[in-house]
């Protein structure tokens, strides 16, 4: 796994929900993340809580109870793994869950230090929008009064991966490969972007419309936003 991974062997790009509840893949990830973040801050050798953040479609209808039995059941307990020669492990005590736009509105209310800072914690009693665009998904969640707005709360498949298919309409690159070259600004976007940027503002217009005009804040994440912001 990591930068220049696509380079070696056979990319696994799987994108759908199942590969949260526990692909290889994920793994791979996870253990990766694990080992950058243990060789760069040191060894844990406590228990964990693990706070995951998934898909808003995965948290609704009715698969969520069975999708977060799965991703808990996965992450739960003790895992030991090699890398870089190396054998490491960690015990993961809990997980909890939440949709992914939630940590967006914590991480604008709270500091560094995990307190609300004074002139944005009013907007827990208040209607807020978070829009996340993703590499895989574009997500609109409404909270008014720390609870959701279903009405106003979708996930679609339409983020920067859509871009990126938009550019690469042979396959002739792993989507990996062109998100490496995205990031370094050597993929050229200039037709495909405005593409892409109608389509994901037809999705916002098609669930919040006029209803903008109420949100006390509307708050904006994402790498996808980044690119959009320049289009």
């Amino acid at each position: 796994v990591g930068e220049r991974a696509h380079e070696y062997g056979r990319p696994v790009e799987n994108l759908d929900f199942e590969r949260l509840t526990g692909a290889p893949e994920m793994k791979a990830l996870l253990y990766g993340s694990l080992t950058c973040y243990q060789q760069q801050y040191g060894q844990i050798n406590q228990p964990v809580v693990m706070m995951v953040g998934l898909p808003l479609q995965m948290l609704s209808g009715d698969g969520a109870r069975e999708y977060a039995s799965q991703v808990r059941g996965w992450l739960k307990g003790r895992h030991t793994w090699k890398a870089d020669g190396q054998e490491q492990q960690l015990e993961i005590a809990e997980v909890r869950l939440n949709p992914q736009p939630v940590g967006a509105l914590f991480d604008y209310v709270l500091d560094e230090e995990g307190q609300f800072i004074p002139e944005r914690a009013g907007l827990l009693k208040q209607e807020v929008g978070i829009l996340s665009v993703g590499f895989n998904t574009l997500e609109l969640l409404v909270v008014r009064d720390r609870a959701p707005v279903e009405r106003f709360t979708v996930g679609q498949t339409v983020g920067v991966r859509r871009l990126l298919e938009l550019v690469n309409p042979t396959g002739a690159y792993s989507l990996g490969e062109l998100d490496t070259l995205l990031r370094a600004g050597h993929l050229d976007i200039t037709a495909a972007l405005p593409v892409w940027a109608r389509e994901v503002n037809g999705e916002i217009e098609k669930r919040w419309g006029s209803a903008l005009k109420r949100f006390a804040r509307v708050i904006v994440v994402g790498g996808g936003a980044l690119l959009l912001n320049g289009d």
